[in-house]
């Protein structure tokens, strides 16, 4: 086992300076998975990660004691089963007891074993108040130390939380409910990024950031696949940080990334056809790979009537932002401006792909105009309106678009576009309140969205809401909604709060994402979800593609 593992790490080793040089090397001749993230990587350590970048690294080098399938069902993982209370605030879990951290010079044998302990001294670090994790709030609902874990022995631990929560599993599959030994952790401390110790199917060998990361392949990895075959089956994973689209997408062409995700508007003209399938110039060559993805593309607009009539907002008449709702065609947006990539989002603002969408989908905005201009001509001196949207430069083209058919209804639309920080910013100090949005879903349960208006988080002194969106029969819906272990009737609240969300207009759906990635066609067995995870130890590099 020593020689196996000292083969793999010297055969990554190698990789990483043939890529970073004139080296003779080539991955070609390894069965490694390459690909190219263009924002970077910023942190390694689970306990400071906010990029989603960062989240795919942490699937490969981390666990957690549950995780999601493609489907979005949980699944154990570190913890072999769990059990839940029937007040539904208690959770005991029992560990797998064959899972090892990664090799390292400050573990034993014993200490390298993971246990009860390391998941209690995992979670305990993400709540710490000095190390500031983004992610304590997944914690937040746990009884106050020391009883919101309990260690019953070396593989058994229960969590205690204060009232119910139907997320709280979901929440344990972010990157902060990785277990992560202590020994090691308490070594490096705020070094730990570039020493990261995990139990994942791939291990850290080397990371130069904006240069090249370099992950080699666990040997002592505890999971198998169903037949029995021992995971992950490649040697190591290859991340370059090239920001230029168009030199990621020529060293895709010419073999040299296993994957590129999304295109630029060049790109997708060039590989898909309107119908958001690869063309068959390519097929030869690619894979497409498509699928929901948990992200609704909106505009937001701020409804705070308070601030909207000091500075006489337009937009403060929910019959305007009504009309605008059901001014926008939306699957000709989809097919001609995103080459069918994604869905019209004419079902309210939580996106295809959630889990029990069907039960809580309602009747959007549909493209209507003749209801728009009936619900626009209560609005008198029409022609005097102006409002003004907002959005970074990438989104130029889908605010033309937008402008076009707003101005069907005889108001003027104005775009102005800024930086992303420039845009955050006029967000923030509410000078832009009609603007091009998304949000993304931190884990797979509706209330990831709902959470966004209520005025118990109304922005900047709460939270997220920044619509400043105020409503008593929907805060009474989300309170109950947190604490109801009752699926179908949660559902029945959900889709109470969408009609509520549609009928005050806080928000203007556009579209439900879509995740497309391109492989080269001797990849197969690169799972995902709907969260846009990219699950790497079932890949297999083919020597001949009709081994798939």
């Amino acid at each position: 086992m020593r020689f196996s593992t000292l083969s793999v790490v010297c055969c990554i080793a190698m990789l990483f300076y043939a890529c970073s040089g004139d080296s003779a090397y080539s991955t070609k001749s390894m069965k490694v998975f390459r690909y190219n993230e263009p924002a970077g990587i910023q942190w390694l350590d689970p306990a400071k990660m906010t990029k989603y970048e960062d989240f795919l690294v942490a699937q490969q080098l981390f666990n957690g004691l549950v995780a999601l399938d493609d489907s979005l069902q949980l699944i154990p993982c570190i913890a072999a089963s769990w059990m839940e209370s029937n007040d539904g605030k208690s959770y005991t879990f029992f560990l797998r007891e064959d899972v090892l951290f990664h090799s390292s010079d400050l573990l034993n044998n014993e200490s390298i074993k993971v246990k009860a302990e390391d998941v209690a001294f995992s979670f305990n670090r993400i709540m710490d108040e000095k190390i500031a994790s983004p992610g304590k709030y997944i914690f937040n609902n746990l009884l106050e130390y020391p009883n919101g874990i309990e260690i019953i022995d070396n593989y058994t631990l229960k969590i205690n939380l204060k009232t119910p929560q139907p997320s709280f599993l979901y929440q344990l599959c972010l990157p902060y409910g990785s277990i992560l030994p202590s020994e090691v952790v308490e070594h490096f401390n705020d070094d730990f990024s570039q020493n990261a110790i995990g139990t994942g199917p791939f291990q850290l060998n080397k990371w130069k950031k904006d240069v090249k990361l370099i992950l080699s392949r666990n040997p002592s990895y505890f999971e198998v696949n169903s037949m029995g075959e021992k995971l992950p089956f490649i040697e190591g994973i290859s991340v370059t940080f090239i920001a230029d689209k168009n030199q990621e997408f020529i060293n895709f062409s010419s073999g040299n990334l296993d994957m590129i995700s999304g295109i630029d508007e060049d790109g997708k003209d060039i590989l898909l056809t309107m119908n958001g399938e690869l063309k068959d110039e390519f097929k030869s060559k690619f894979h497409l790979q498509k699928q929901p993805w948990l992200n609704t593309d909106y505009i937001g607009v701020l409804v705070d009537d308070s601030i909207n009539s000091i500075t006489n907002n337009p937009l403060r008449s929910k019959l305007l932002r009504k009309a605008i709702g059901y001014s926008i065609d939306r699957n000709t947006l989809v097919k001609f401006l995103r080459n069918g990539i994604g869905s019209p989002a004419i079902h309210g603002f939580i996106p295809k792909g959630m889990p029990g969408f069907e039960k809580y989908k309602i009747n959007g905005f549909n493209y209507n105009l003749p209801k728009a201009k009936e619900l626009i001509s209560e609005i008198n001196n029409l022609s005097s309106i102006s409002i003004n949207l907002a959005a970074t430069e990438q989104y130029k083209t889908l605010c033309e678009y937008l402008q076009h058919q707003i101005q069907q209804l005889g108001v003027q639309v104005k775009i102005s576009i800024y930086t992303s920080s420039g845009l955050r910013q006029r967000i923030a100090n509410f000078d832009a309140t009609f603007y091009r949005k998304s949000w993304v879903a931190d884990f797979p349960e509706p209330i990831n969205y709902f959470q966004l208006f209520y005025s118990g988080n109304l922005f900047p002194e709460k939270g997220y809401n920044y619509y400043r969106f105020q409503n008593e029969v929907y805060d009474s819906l989300y309170v109950l909604s947190l604490s109801t272990p009752d699926e179908r009737k949660r559902f029945e609240y959900y889709k109470k709060m969408q009609e509520i969300i549609h009928e005050c207009v806080p928000v203007i759906p556009l579209f439900y994402a879509e995740t497309i990635r391109f492989f080269q066609n001797n990849v197969a067995g690169v799972c995902s979800n709907s969260m846009n995870t990219l699950s790497l130890k079932k890949v297999k590099i083919l020597d001949n593609i009709f081994d798939k």
